[in-house]
């Protein structure tokens, strides 16, 4: 992440200028919320045991006998619930150790979230009532860590982030191969601990160990992104490499069920399921019309232990589908007619797309879930690497960040764009706009690279035309440190402003509590998401403040 480039007239040389240009302004803007992905993802895919401890009493189960019927057991939720709310999906317990789920719908809830009642299939006891998230049917913790890796728990707003992470990290890892490739060592050098030369290797070896796993996530990160998967939607649309879904249309007018935009992360969508919020049906099918359902669907080659039913209404047929996503993958799904209770359509993984079957293991790979244990240590390791290999591009920048360039000689993205030959610049630029229209928020970011750059060289320009020279460097670094602190001030006021609106409309709008009726600890709570959100922000934008003020120093003589 060198910000050192080197003036050359040949053309290989200018396009490895550009590309070591362009891989600064990736590490010096994007790679803090690289960072952040690497790192609640990392959390994400280290909670699913700790969530099964915290939330042990409401997940198992103590075998007495016979188990109850599925009837019974959503009797006894209903009455808890209440008779009028309607069911969303039922789980019947996959092991005798194990707890019945059902769902119900709540409009209050956010979307692919239901109230799950836990039941004691043997005791019919209740033990536990909480919100689910999806078909991976996670808890409040790994829900709530979800939601922080994909949106910094911003809602849409926030996603805007980890897009902007999956955009560029391929074009950095790439680029970074390549700039290693044309600048590796051609015999053994001895490196001082500590020094550049260490820094750079310990950087590059990482970034060649991680590679894969890089273009990996990168790709399984922008198919569920909020621009750029609206993008792969169309295109896997076109072609016909969508996950095939179920019929479930009683009427051969309705339209077939189809998965919502993004709908393999939201849910890590199964076939013939409908990823859009729990809505409220008209109608709760009878308490013993789910066991039939649930021998109609076995009977049909239904196998998994793990399985989610929902219910029929006035034009949709009931659902079974196999929500197992451990290897080997069972996601098959059958619909099952509510007035004759006829199997009216299957879908099987076998028979899917290949490319579905790949977006598919993709999913889950990137989850932590394909291969258990040792997918989530992986993760685990990758996520760590990520994260030092981002620290040591920072310390490389650092040991070799220029005191001050020769003058009229300031390095921009633009300039070295510009001693590109002509053919390079016509490539160039229709790569750019091929991409910013494909990865809208690498469009959108790399026009800010460019405004950046802009900036930089009209301000340069002035200086150098006015012939200013500061008195001493120490003065100048007085002045540019003034103006560096007083941005971060801007910078963090901001923050506070924005989150404690966010923050507080959000919990007002999810807990339905007047802010004046708020508990102590829910102040305090809130209040310290607040500091630590506007911090995190603040040290964000920080790095490319700092070098606006205070990073490469040019002599400004005439």
């Amino acid at each position: 992440m060198s910000s050192s480039t080197y003036a050359t007239s040949a053309p290989r040389g200018a396009v490895l200028n550009l590309l070591r240009r362009l891989h600064f302004y990736i590490g010096l803007f994007i790679a803090p919320f690289i960072f952040i992905a690497a790192l609640t993802g990392t959390l994400y895919v280290l909670t699913p045991q700790i969530e099964n401890l915290l939330y042990a009493e409401a997940l198992t189960a103590q075998p007495q006998g016979t188990a109850h019927s599925l009837a019974e057991q959503i009797a006894v939720a209903r009455r808890y619930a209440g008779q009028q709310t309607a069911i969303y999906a039922v789980r019947p317990a996959p092991n005798t150790a194990e707890t019945t789920r059902v769902q119900f719908a709540d409009p209050a809830l956010g979307p692919s979230e239901s109230r799950a009642i836990f039941i004691d299939p043997y005791s019919l006891a209740i033990k536990g009532d909480m919100t689910v998230y999806g078909t991976s049917g996670i808890l409040p913790l790994r829900t709530w860590l979800d939601q922080l890796h994909r949106g910094l728990l911003l809602g849409d707003i926030g996603r805007n982030y980890s897009e902007l992470a999956a955009s560029w990290l391929w074009v950095a890892a790439l680029g970074g191969v390549l700039l290693w490739w044309e600048n590796r060592p051609r015999r053994r050098v001895k490196m001082r601990p500590g020094g550049a030369a260490a820094t750079r290797y310990q950087h590059m070896t990482l970034g060649l160990l991680l590679l894969g796993g890089l273009l990996f996530f990168s790709a399984t990160g922008l198919t569920w992104s909020q621009w750029a998967g609206g993008n792969i939607d169309k295109l896997r649309s076109e072609l016909g490499w969508l996950t095939p879904q179920v019929k479930t249309a009683l009427v051969s007018s309705s339209p077939v069920a189809s998965a919502g935009p993004h709908a393999e992360h939201h849910a890590a969508m199964m076939p013939g399921m409908d990823m859009s919020a729990p809505s409220l049906r008209s109608d709760n099918p009878a308490n013993g019309d789910w066991d039939r359902v649930l021998q109609v669907a076995r009977q049909a080659g239904i196998r998994a232990a793990k399985v989610e039913l929902r219910p029929a209404s006035a034009n949709q047929a009931w659902t079974v589908t196999e929500v197992d996503r451990s290897w080997p993958t069972r996601v098959d799904a059958v619909s099952v007619n509510p007035h004759n209770f006829n199997v009216m359509d299957q879908v099987r993984f076998a028979n899917f797309p290949l490319v579905a079957k790949l977006t598919r293991w993709g999913v889950d790979a990137h989850m932590g879930i394909l291969f258990g244990w040792p997918n989530q240590l992986l993760l685990a390791l990758f996520g760590v690497g990520l994260c030092a290999m981002i620290v040591l591009g920072y310390r490389l920048w650092w040991l070799r960040r220029p005191a001050a360039a020769p003058a009229r000689s300031l390095q921009t993205l633009i300039t070295a764009w510009q001693r590109l030959a002509l053919s390079g610049k016509i490539v160039s630029l229709l790569l750019a706009l091929t991409l910013g229209y494909l990865l809208p928020t690498m469009g959108v970011s790399l026009l800010a690279f460019l405004l950046i750059d802009t900036l930089r060289g009209q301000q340069h320009q002035r200086r150098s035309a006015a012939g200013f020279v500061p008195q001493t460097r120490f003065f100048d670094m007085r002045k540019e440190t003034r103006r560096f602190i007083s941005a971060i001030v801007i910078v963090l006021l901001t923050a506070l402003v924005v989150m404690t609106r966010v923050m507080i409309g959000g919990a007002m709008d999810e807990y339905h509590i007047p802010f004046s009726d708020w508990t102590a600890e829910m102040y305090v709570t809130q209040g310290l998401m607040i500091l630590v959100y506007s911090c995190v922000f603040t040290g964000l934008l920080s790095i490319p403040l700092w070098y606006w003020f205070l990073g490469e120093k040019e002599s400004e003589q005439a």
